[in-house]
């Protein structure tokens, strides 16, 4: 049984009669299936949904991005990846079935994947936590980041989930420390890593594992610092305002891209991922292959700076930076007026003079 989004009423019922008109037996009697009136629905179906599709305002792409038949992590790793070998535990405290880790082959390659699963129905949803990971999970990713690391081995993460696990246990644990340890460690890295938002990236939760050398994103997935309810709630105590809040917050693919905040858009069937997982499958597939030979002629500090310059650039247009190709440098081009400013022997005389004012306010005072 599929799944509708509320703005998608047009669209179940044109394909709730086309799927009548291919099977007449569910019609009283029996006839034969009229191939021109079905030709022409499914025509007016494209249609509608270009017309939708095209048109999708933030709170709408938030929804898609949470589409329950939207292709997940484990969809992805069974699709792309040869030999997968799941790893489990922190080797602190225990497993973290929120996130699939393990290493596998890509295009003959050997690579370590990492998923954030949200689950498929009911009772995998409860078993994954709805994909929101806890200290144990992250301190998971951060092992095996550090033995691919040892052994160059490139690194790819599926990012869908709505932010790390809040719950009380959680905190107890140290879920802050380990989502900084986890930033930490991943730009900190001297191999190849990517990382593919391919439903809802949310909070630190994502950020966590997507601080990597290139960001990709679906063309329907968000990626922000707090869910749309979160922040309607916090700005305007009205979870229902979350369609303004969705628009402050610039969550979209097209919109982070202008801000460069990730690298590149995959783009998506009509209708979204979840209308046609093969498409995605393949083009997800071409994205990674294209990007893991960009890195290959790369030695591991020149990955290390290209990774480090990728954020230092973040939220950066003009300024003291001359050349923001060498921000790793972390030197900047000091005008002479600056440099007169930053002479020790300015600084001796300014104060000297202000000294000689103090003294003559407090004698003729």
């Amino acid at each position: 049984m599929k799944n509708y989004l509320n703005f998608e009423a047009d669209i179940k019922n044109l394909e709730s009669e086309i799927d009548k008109l291919k099977d007449p037996f569910n019609q009283s009697g029996l006839s034969e299936v009229d191939t021109q009136k079905i030709s022409k629905i499914q025509n007016e179906l494209d249609e509608k949904l270009k017309s939708i599709y095209s048109n999708l305002d933030p709170w709408q792409t938030t929804m898609v991005a949470r589409h329950e038949d939207r292709p997940k992590s484990k969809f992805f790793i069974d699709n792309l990846f040869e030999d997968f070998i799941p790893l489990s535990g922190d080797r602190y405290y225990g497993e973290d079935k929120s996130v699939l880790t393990g290493f596998a082959k890509f295009d003959g390659q050997s690579v370590l994947v990492i998923g954030q699963e949200k689950g498929d129905n009911l009772d995998s949803r409860i078993e994954r936590n709805f994909g929101m990971m806890r200290p144990e999970g992250y301190r998971k990713t951060i092992r095996l980041m550090k033995l691919a690391d040892n052994f160059k081995i490139p690194i790819i993460t599926f990012i869908d989930t709505p932010g790390a696990y809040p719950g009380v246990g959680a905190e107890e644990r140290g879920q802050a420390e380990a989502i900084a340890k986890s930033i930490e460690c991943c730009m900190k890295l001297k191999v190849p890593t990517l990382s593919i938002i391919i439903g809802e990236g949310g909070s630190g939760g994502a950020i966590a594992l997507a601080s990597s050398n290139k960001v990709l994103m679906l063309e329907n997935a968000i990626y922000s610092v707090i869910s749309p309810e979160g922040c309607a709630t916090i700005l305007w105590r009205d979870p229902k305002k979350m369609l303004d809040a969705a628009e402050a917050m610039k969550l979209s693919a097209k919109d982070l891209l202008d801000l460069q905040i990730i690298d590149e858009i995959i783009q998506e069937p009509l209708g979204g991922a979840h209308r046609d997982k093969a498409f995605v499958c393949k083009a997800i597939k071409n994205s990674i292959a294209k990007n893991l030979e960009y890195f290959k002629t790369m030695s591991a500090e020149e990955i290390f700076n290209d990774r480090k310059n990728k954020f230092l650039k973040i939220g950066r247009n003009k300024g003291f930076m001359s050349n923001l190709e060498e921000l790793s440098s972390l030197k900047t081009n000091i005008s002479n007026f600056d440099q007169i400013l930053k002479s020790k022997k300015l600084v001796i005389s300014v104060s000297f003079v202000f000294l000689i004012f103090l003294i003559s306010l407090i004698i003729f005072l």
